[in-house]
């Protein structure tokens, strides 16, 4: 895993840290979504996997499962814990200052900071998205926001805006979640994104659209070589 996050990060998203061997072949780092599993701190402590963890404790408000009671304490101790490299944190509660402690933690472990915001009703307008980017970029190292696509001139809005913030030197993680958008996960990439989400187990599906992992890591590579040749 590329810790800066210059390069494109294929992270295989679980509940379950056991699952790491099986992701080894196509990931670059784990997704270890807390919100989802039993334990969570427990597991990150007795963690002896080869791939480092992107530690994520999903809002219930925000398409997740974890309440709010100790969730940002609980990420901030994940950010302390040796194979954490990343934590993603939603911009929701940057902008609210409850998610300080989180980010604090991450600098002083000289972890990185994912900032991320979803919306699951549609595709906002173009400035729009460029503004949510641009905003979450300000507080992190990577500005990660998903969408739901309802046309393909949503996917072309989305990509348009992965685009220009990249091409600024922006980082940016951008996806569209639904069938319509899926294709985005692949395709992204090529405009600048630079994290891709896929499950280790694709009946754990953990957003709308998702490819498998192999598939997935199949379909950067290839679109990534293409756009070396040309």
């Amino acid at each position: 895993m590329d810790p800066t996050f210059d390069e494109f990060v294929l992270a295989a998203a679980t509940a379950d840290l056991s699952e790491e061997p099986a992701a080894r072949a196509d990931a670059d780092c784990l997704e270890f979504r807390m919100d989802l599993a039993e334990d969570s701190l427990d597991a990150l402590s007795a963690y002896d996997g080869d791939l480092p963890l992107i530690a994520t404790n999903r809002a219930a408000w925000e398409g997740g499962e974890a309440d709010d009671e100790n969730r940002l304490e609980d990420l901030a101790e994940a950010a302390r814990t040796e194979a954490v490299e990343a934590i993603d944190v939603e911009l929701a509660s940057v902008l609210e200052g409850e998610a300080d402690g989180v980010l604090e933690a991450a600098s002083a472990n000289d972890v990185r900071a994912i900032v991320s915001a979803h919306d699951f009703e549609g595709t906002p307008s173009r400035p729009e998205l460029v503004r949510t980017l641009t905003e979450a970029g300000k507080h992190g190292d990577v500005a990660k926001l998903a969408v739901t696509a309802e046309s393909r001139a949503d996917t072309l809005t989305l990509l348009s805006a992965t685009e220009q913030l990249s091409r600024q030197g922006d980082r940016v993680a951008t996806m569209a979640m639904g069938e319509v958008g899926r294709h985005t996960r692949a395709v992204a990439p090529v405009y600048g994104s630079r994290i891709g989400y896929a499950p280790v187990d694709p009946a754990r599906a953990t957003a709308p659209g998702q490819y498998d992992l192999a598939t997935l890591r199949e379909l950067v590579g290839a679109l990534g070589e293409r756009k070396r040749e040309n």
